[in-house]
């Protein structure tokens, strides 16, 4: 075999590696992405224009979380935030419509204690996923029955809800901020749980 002809087969073979590499990495990144993101990997895969661009964003909000100056809550904050929470439970039974817009007020709240900005809810979300990616579903079905509250759309039952699924979140950030730093990954709270509201 002439020196051209080992040339092209060594090329051939380290184009071969290169490309195995590279596929394999990228399936370890989106598994990577898949158990730390969960349900939120597929949400962002179905929102955008392909699947590469979601990473890129899941990537980005990693990133970004880095450079957030996350804390944990003092126990007493977080004695009087769970005070807190249980009078928003008291006051629904007699003003259900408050007691959500409350909800939403104690949550924000203690996420801003914890480090994360609030101004934005798109970027709330974003920071959270990374670490609440699993209960993501419940914020975001929170804050959409709580803003048709706001416009007086939203039935008693759907306020329950809405109260069940501010409480998964609200549960999550007390608990992990008692056990700071987080590993990234929060279970959904159990049905049984969420039905004694």
């Amino acid at each position: 075999m002439s020196a051209i002809a080992w040339v092209a087969v060594v090329v051939v073979a380290v184009v071969v590696i290169l490309v195995v590499g590279y596929l394999v990495s990228g399936q370890n990144r989106r598994r990577q992405l898949r158990s730390r993101f969960g349900p939120e990997y597929d949400r962002t895969v179905e929102e955008s224009d392909s699947r590469k661009e979601a990473e890129q964003d899941l990537i980005a909000r990693e990133e970004r979380h880095a450079t957030l100056d996350l804390r944990p809550l003092a126990p007493e904050a977080r004695q009087s935030y769970d005070k807190k929470w249980t009078e928003v439970q008291e006051r629904f039974v007699d003003a259900p419509g408050f007691a959500v817009t409350e909800a939403d007020a104690l949550v924000t709240s203690v996420m801003a204690d914890r480090g994360y900005p609030t101004d934005d809810f798109e970027q709330r979300v974003s920071d959270l996923s990374v670490d609440y990616a699993s209960t993501l579903d419940h914020y975001r079905a929170a804050h959409d029955i709580s803003s048709r509250a706001a416009r007086q759309d939203a039935s008693t039952e759907e306020l329950r809800q809405a109260m069940v699924h501010y409480r998964a979140l609200f549960q999550e950030l007390l608990a992990d901020s008692a056990d700071f730093p987080s590993n990234g990954r929060h279970a959904a709270r159990s049905n049984a749980e969420e039905a004694d509201l």
